[in-house]
């Protein structure tokens, strides 16, 4: 065989080979994501490995490592995928103790749904790190004011005194006694516990504000 068609045939061995390397990288990218929350799911965040998540997804470490350099690059781009970030937009059921509810249940559900990265959320807390600042933007902007949000609306419905603006220990009394039991009492809140915060704490305190200037 001669020279030329031995550096033909091993250029395209080559090419071939970086060819494969190419897609099993494009394939990894979403398949790797969804891997990695199964992989979270099934052991947490402590135990995740990139051996477990390569062997779930097909692939080899090398290719995930070229993709998310470290764990948690690895964690947040499954995140991204599996979790989105919530609507902008605050519930508008129409009148103010629906749109409360609908807005807590919001917020149990995706509780709910980031079970799996608790822990990650608690080790980050308080913390400058990639993570922290990830999860921090995903919480900016308008979803930070669907309280005030529904209750601007309840006040053009006449539901609130729009003269008498609610201090901002009560606007977010609400979801503030959701997150205690999620975080603190480590248990779900039901609907009738969600009930219960809207009917015998949140909105009778609301309706007392506004009997106050009638």
């Amino acid at each position: 065989m001669s020279a030329p068609s031995r550096r033909s045939r091993s250029a395209r061995s080559a090419q071939s080979t970086k060819y494969g390397s190419i897609c099993s990288f494009v394939i990894s990218q979403g398949n790797g994501e969804n891997q990695t929350w199964d992989e979270l799911v099934a052991v947490g965040y402590e135990r995740l490995t990139y051996e477990a998540v390569a062997d779930r997804a097909g692939t080899s470490r090398p290719v995930l490592y070229r993709r998310w350099p470290s764990k948690r690059e690895l964690v947040l781009a499954a995140l991204g995928r599996q979790a989105p970030p919530l609507p902008d937009e605050s519930p508008d059921t129409g009148d103010l103790r629906g749109d409360v509810l609908a807005l807590l249940r919001r917020v149990v559900r995706r509780m709910q749904e980031l079970a799996p990265v608790r822990e990650v959320l608690a080790a980050e807390e308080g913390q400058a790190t990639e993570l922290s600042a990830y999860l921090a933007a995903r919480n900016q902007g308008p979803r930070r004011d669907w309280m005030r949000t529904v209750l601007d609306r309840a006040a053009r419905r006449g539901e609130i005194d729009a003269a008498d603006p609610l201090p901002d220990r009560l606007v977010t009394l609400p979801v503030v006694l959701v997150l205690h039991d999620l975080f603190m009492a480590r248990r779900t809140p039901t609907d009738a516990d969600l009930e219960e915060i809207v009917d015998r704490l949140f909105l009778p305190l609301v309706v007392h504000r506004r009997g106050r200037h009638t």
